[in-house]
């Protein structure tokens, strides 16, 4: 058995709690309470350590809540890889990413509720920092559909920010349906995002046709 340094057992302590107070936080959000409803001491409380300790792990309330942003963007950020890695093996673009999207939101209501509603909140930090997460999945967008199609760079950076937004903003309904609506929801969604889609297609068929007749 290997011998583990004080040093770093202490640093795997610190991360347990860390992770044990990012927790706590998301555990306490509902749709009646936002993060800045909740109380220090109370997730000091649930993750099992003094609020004097809190310190010793965020600088404070604001700190911790930018972490649960991040944490937040970046497992979605993965989810949705893995779904264009199902697509390179065959199967809709559309279809796979929405339904990933959806199941996201399912299984991790708080997380998105975080992201949607900090969006609009009153801390300047926190929607800068929910701006940063979602322009993230919009350059990986762009990313994809610059490889995807045969469209110019500023056609396909358009299409991505129209499709994030409307994505965003169905995932607010879903919060609230039960599997059948939800089942609707993604229909619908694809639906909306092949006309953005098509759409952009449309347009720059459009201004090249213009240009040869020029």
């Amino acid at each position: 058995m290997k011998n583990i340094k004080p040093g770093g057992v202490r640093a795997q302590q610190k991360e347990r709690t860390r992770r044990s107070l990012i927790d706590a936080a998301f555990n306490q959000l509902n749709a009646e309470q936002g993060f800045a409803s909740l109380s220090l001491r109370e997730v000091a409380r649930e993750a099992g350590i003094a609020a004097t300790s809190f310190y010793r792990h965020f600088r404070d309330m604001d700190e911790l809540g930018l972490a649960m942003v991040d944490e937040s963007g970046l497992t979605l950020r993965q989810l949705l890889r893995q779904a264009r890695k199902r697509i390179e093996k065959g199967g809709s673009v559309l279809r796979t990413s929405v339904t990933t999207f959806i199941e996201f939101i399912d299984k991790n209501p708080k997380v998105f509720l975080l992201l949607l509603r900090e969006k609009a909140g009153t801390s300047s930090d926190f929607r800068s920092a929910i701006a940063r997460e979602i322009q993230h999945f919009i350059v990986e967008l762009v990313d994809y559909l610059d490889h995807a199609n045969q469209m110019p760079h500023h056609y396909n950076e358009a299409q991505a920010e129209a499709m994030v937004t409307i994505a965003f903003n169905a995932g607010a309904e879903a919060l609230d349906f039960d599997t059948i609506q939800r089942q609707k929801l993604i229909e619908d969604l694809i639906f909306q995002l092949r006309m953005v889609s098509r759409g952009a297609y449309y347009l720059y068929h459009k201004e090249q046709v213009k240009l040869e007749n020029h």
